[in-house]
């Protein structure tokens, strides 16, 4: 009877003492949730129940597992699974208390400074991002390296590994030289506020958003919905466009090739009644020039301004379809045509001076027969 009741006591009683913990600890953390709606905290720590009550059960199995007296042949080998559960939520736990920290801090300051300065939340959003990627990797590197170190096989290892970790770290150093490069560059970006998560870049001739930036790659959003991986080392050694540097105004242009007959001056009236009914105009400037001309056309230019790279991007199509739809219906002509009609002949003796005619006398009309030699 001691056998059955013994480790149904030890094991239901640390299952039923974990469910009991953990309810609580979740009932206080709900109620500091409705107590302080200010700040996240709480209700992101409400997230780690899980690996709090797997570290928890853990620890109390482990420690009265002996006490159970549940197969004691194999009782290294249950105790040393439970020391390596234990390890492994323990870490989930650390990262999880660490991410539900940094986000909250991150949304307090994005809070404060998102109407202000939002370039600069972006630079700590990146900032905090790629922080939370080094805490996940430490805090993984420690839970992996104490999960081996509950063997004994490898804590005997442990002098010849360290005998040989100078040798080990040249041959890594050098096969991982394209890895660390990518690794400090990512350090390099997220605290040299080189780009940030949300920019608006231009890479290789693709216009888009960064979308995901991490200690190896960066991920830019086209306007297509496409996603292109790059290595972080390419924004450090390659020159870049970035639309978010600064102000976020920005300048369009807007080209047109017409007839030479387009009424300019029309056309500049036009267009400022175009921009005031676009909604994306910010309202700062605009302009339209003739910047080129060939002997059938001239190029027409539109400068117009918005306050990001989104509303320039609306501001042209819409002054670009506007002006041609107007310009289709008031002035067709003003649009560019090809010249299919017969070329006017000239007489053959108009426009030339007077003086310079030749006379029906004197003149010697050339026939197209070659003439004899004297």
């Amino acid at each position: 009877m001691e056998t059955i009741l013994r480790p149904l006591i030890v094991v239901g009683g640390s299952v039923l003492l974990t469910l009991v913990i953990g309810w609580a600890t979740d009932l206080l953390l709900r109620k500091a949730d409705g107590r302080h709606p200010e700040t996240p905290l709480w209700g992101l720590l409400r997230r780690a129940r899980v690996p709090y009550q797997i570290a928890l059960c853990a620890g109390l199995l482990r420690g009265s597992y002996v006490e159970a007296r549940v197969f004691p042949e194999h009782q290294t080998g249950v105790g040393r699974t439970l020391t390596l559960v234990l390890i492994g939520s323990v870490a989930w736990l650390v990262v999880r208390i660490a991410a539900a920290v940094v986000e909250t801090s991150y949304s307090r300051y994005a809070h404060a400074h998102a109407e202000r300065d939002p370039a600069r939340v972006r630079r700590v959003r990146t900032q905090v991002s790629l922080i939370m990627r080094v805490v996940t990797a430490v805090v993984g590197v420690v839970a992996v390296s104490s999960m081996l170190l509950t063997f004994p096989a490898m804590r005997a290892a442990g002098a010849s590994l360290l005998a040989s970790a100078g040798i080990i770290g040249i041959v890594a150093g050098v096969a991982a030289q394209s890895t660390l490069g990518n690794l400090f560059a990512g350090f390099q970006i997220a605290f040299g506020d080189m780009v940030r998560m949300g920019d608006t870049v231009v890479v290789d001739g693709e216009w888009g958003t960064v979308e995901e930036i991490t200690l190896t790659y960066l991920t830019v959003r086209t306007w297509d919905e496409r996603r292109i991986t790059m290595p972080v080392s390419y924004f450090t050694s390659k020159p870049f466009e970035n639309w978010s540097r600064g102000t976020p105004q920005m300048t369009g242009t807007v080209f047109w090739h017409l007839d030479h007959s387009a009424p300019m001056d029309l056309m500049r009236e036009r267009l400022r009644d175009i921009l005031r009914a676009c909604p994306a105009w910010d309202g700062r400037n605009y302009n339209l020039t003739v910047t080129d001309t060939t002997p059938n056309t001239m190029e027409v230019r539109a400068l117009v301004t918005a306050k990001d790279a989104d509303d320039i991007w609306t501001v042209r199509v819409t002054v670009r379809e506007g002006m041609l739809r107007w310009l289709a219906d008031e002035h067709p002509y003003a649009l560019p045509r090809v010249n299919t009609a017969d070329a006017a002949l000239r007489p053959p003796h108009e426009g030339l001076p007077h003086a310079r005619r030749p006379s029906d006398a004197g003149s010697r009309r050339f026939t197209g027969r070659p003439t004899k030699s004297l």
